[in-house]
């Protein structure tokens, strides 16, 4: 965490900066800056959606303004500063990051861009439509800029819609393809529909067979003889000269793969292999036939169909063992009739080295604030097995510190040591058959991992974890993805502890106890509904809902070894809870580059049985730049508890209940830089009181006046999909505060977030 002021000075000095960037005086005589135009529409009829009409004609005119940011032109501004003699190092750099050339009103061609107009109109059905434009150039500025008006009569709308006489057997598929077009009578000319509807008939075409088939081949004729009211009936037929292969569905004769693909290897010293009607050609065994075969939905005898096709490409593709998956097919026109085509399918399968080694070197930021270097090194050794199986083993290093947040540093250094060992197959390894057919987008994968790991906390603890995890993950299909780990079992041991932590637990059993917990056994469950990877869509929803259920079988093996104490498992005190987290996510796109994201967050933690309460590691907190940013990290909460009394110390500061909203603007200022106005709302709770807390920290009816919230403002470094983000946030409602002071708010004493990523 940085300090306030830093954040402060470089957002003055960047104010500053802009306020320097008049251009006016650098404009030449007799030329006049254009600063964009406006279009007007007056139609003689109602125009349904004029909205959309407007838009896509605001978008023919050329050229476009300069960018102006604060009603300054920082691009332009540049430009001429580097036009001196002596431009200087900081204005040749902004000039290469940000610089633009000078856009005149004589560098506007009104009459190009009417054309452009009248085009745009015409290809809508509003025929025989008239254009004009007119500058108007500001008295007190150098500046001008123009105005399109267009006339626009009644268009022209479709009556019928029909299939023109074409051969068999393509008259048959086109026919039940048209039976379900959107081209309906009413509907106003549109020749962008009509290239839809020609896309359309061609990928239902494609699905059936037709191989050879484009949607280049229709062509869309219109008849107004028959109507004197603008309307007309609408004919789609093939055009003349099309090939007979074009026009045939082909069937799959043969399934070539070839599982390790390499061009200077002769095919001839290849094995042939027969399964499942397949044929798996390869130099020995580099992948198992059984295994791969899955993976392949094309068959034999079938139907060409794309879809199939990509299917296939993609089940491969995520198998791991390979970098390009490659599928062409070839023609045998001697097994051609005037009624079916015939292919051969080939899928080459070019590998991934079999051992690699990765090395990481980061300057990590964490949610909670820590950062530092850190060093990981990763051993891979993939198809391990000739299945496609992949081995990770991963040891990393890293020593952190927690910036920010008082004089004193307890706590607010860490050594982290770890080393981990995955073992993941592309396939379901269970005790129960399950029908690979079920799993039609993609095969899940089993993932098995055991790792162990060392923290050492300065002035406080060192704590020894151990994890073992044993799970699937698949996607059902292109949004939504599933994971589950019936086996997943964390092993936590506290040791070395320091007089002032132990003063800490004492202070407050409630936190001693969650650190009790040493054994965590039990199933997890996270759904995912991603909407974001549709990156153009106006709107975006993204939902995560999480279940964590521990501790109900080894229940049954617990040893009671003192009466009115937890049971036992092996020695060791066992954790039983279940936990449930919602996370969702809906941002709207609009303009250029803006969205407004919103986030909710719920998530309930409940220990029972053997526990009456959650394990440390599986408790809530809030306040940080992933959270609540107004206040520092694990400052908020929980309820109206106030831990700045309490010097450094944020371990009490954590709950089993957690509510938080979050709503954000995001713009674009100019190249990678995007700015943002956001506010937040959240705190946690316990479902019990606290005693060491005052019984502060207790969820009840009133949970909404003990919302902390806060507002801000951001800056984003954004390269190619890597975020730098800096946010300056100030609470306005403190729920540490008595009532009737909490809404207070304090932009004197901002908190200053860095990190990496958007919050959501």
């Amino acid at each position: 965490m940085f300090t306030t002021y830093k954040g402060v000075g470089v957002l003055l000095c960047f104010i500053l900066l802009l306020q320097s960037c008049s251009v006016e005086k650098f404009i030449p005589e007799g030329e006049r800056l254009y600063t964009g135009g406006e279009i007007e529409i007056k139609a003689d009829s109602t125009i349904n959606n004029q909205a959309q009409l407007k838009t896509a004609l605001e978008n023919t005119m050329r050229p476009e303004p300069n960018k102006k940011f604060l009603g300054m032109y920082p691009g332009l501004y540049y430009y001429y500063k580097v036009q001196d003699s002596t431009p200087g190092f900081l204005n040749k750099w902004f000039y290469k990051q940000i610089g633009e050339e000078p856009v005149y009103q004589s560098d506007v061609e009104p009459y190009q861009v009417e054309e452009i107009l009248l085009n745009r109109l015409e290809n809508r059905g509003f025929f025989y439509s008239t254009a004009s434009s007119e500058f108007t150039e500001s008295e007190n500025k150098p500046e001008a800029s123009i105005k399109y008006t267009v006339n626009v009569p009644t268009p022209y709308r479709i009556a019928t819609y029909q299939l023109d006489s074409l051969p068999q057997p393509i008259y048959s598929d086109m026919q039940r393809s048209v039976a379900t077009t959107k081209l309906t009578p009413g509907m106003r000319f549109d020749l962008s529909n009509m290239k839809l509807e020609r896309e359309r008939i061609d990928n239902e075409l494609k699905k059936k067979g037709y191989y050879n088939f484009n949607p280049g081949f229709l062509i869309f004729e219109s008849d107004t003889n028959q109507y004197d009211n603008k309307k007309f009936d609408l004919f789609l037929k093939l055009k003349k000269e099309v090939p007979t292969k074009g026009i045939i569905p082909y069937k799959i004769s043969k399934v070539n793969i070839y599982p390790n693909n390499d061009v200077q290897i002769d095919s001839a010293a290849m094995d042939t292999v027969r399964f499942q009607d397949k044929n798996y050609i390869q130099k020995g065994t580099f992948f198992k036939p059984k295994y791969l075969d899955p993976f392949v939905t094309l068959e034999e005898g079938t139907y060409y169909n794309p879809e199939t096709s990509r299917n296939t490409a993609r089940r491969l593709s995520t198998i791991g063992a390979y970098k390009f998956v490659n599928i062409q097919y070839k023609v045998k026109d001697s097994s051609a009739t005037d009624s079916l085509g015939i292919l051969e399918a080939d899928i080459y399968l070019s590998p991934l080295n079999k051992r690699a080694i990765r090395a990481e070197l980061q300057a990590v930021t964490k949610s909670n604030n820590f950062a530092g270097p850190h060093l990981a090194l990763t051993f891979s050794n993939r198809n391990l097995f000739k299945g496609g199986e992949t081995l990770n083993i991963t040891a990393n290093a890293g020593y952190e510190f927690q910036a920010g947040g008082g004089s004193n540093s307890t706590g607010r250094t860490s050594l982290d040591l770890g080393l981990k060992t995955e073992l993941i197959f592309p396939r379901v390894i269970s005790p129960l058959k399950i029908d690979d057919n079920f799993f039609e987008y993609s095969i899940p994968k089993t993932k098995t991992s055991i790792g162990v790991n060392y923290l050492n906390r300065s002035k406080l603890y060192t704590l020894l974890s151990g994890t073992a995890l044993f799970g699937y993950s698949w996607r059902a299909n292109r949004y939504v993805t599933h994971d589950i780990n019936p086996i997943s079992i964390n092993y936590t041991k506290l040791s070395n502890t320091t007089a002032e932590f132990d003063a800490i637990l004492e202070e407050n059993p409630f936190l001693q106890r969650s650190f009790d917990q040493e054994f965590i056994s039990g199933l997890t469950y996270s759904f995912t509904y991603n909407g974001m990877v549709d990156t153009q869509d106006t709107h975006q929803f993204y939902l995560n809902a999480t279940l964590d259920v521990a501790g109900n079988s080894i229940s049954l093996f617990g040893q009671v070894e003192e009466a009115g104490e937890p049971k036992t498992f092996l020695g060791l005190e066992y954790a039983q809870y279940a936990k449930a987290d919602i996370d969702g996510r809906y941002h709207f796109n609009f303009g250029k580059e803006q969205t407004i994201a919103t986030r909710l967050f719920a998530g309930y933690g409940h220990a029972y049985g053997n526990s009456d309460v959650l394990p440390y590691v599986k408790q809530y907190f809030s306040g940080g730049p992933y959270s609540v940013r107004a206040f520092q990290i694990r400052s908020l909460g929980p309820g109206t508890y106030d831990g700045s009394d309490t010097g450094d110390s944020f371990f009490d500061q954590t709950g089993n209940i957690r509510l938080e909203a979050n709503v954000e603007y995001r713009f674009p200022l100019f190249s990678y830089l995007k700015g943002a106005v956001f506010a937040d709302a959240g705190n946690i709770w316990n479902s019990k009181a606290n005693d060491a807390l005052d019984g502060q920290g207790k969820f009840t009816s009133s949970f909404i006046s003990e919302l902390g919230m806060g507002a801000g403002i951001g800056l984003r470094v954004d390269i190619q999909g890597f975020v730098l983000r800096f946010d300056l946030a100030a609470p306005f409602h403190d729920p540490s505060l008595p009532e009737g002071e909490r809404f207070d708010f304090q932009a004197d004493n901002p908190v200053f977030n860095f990190a990496i990523g958007y919050p959501f």
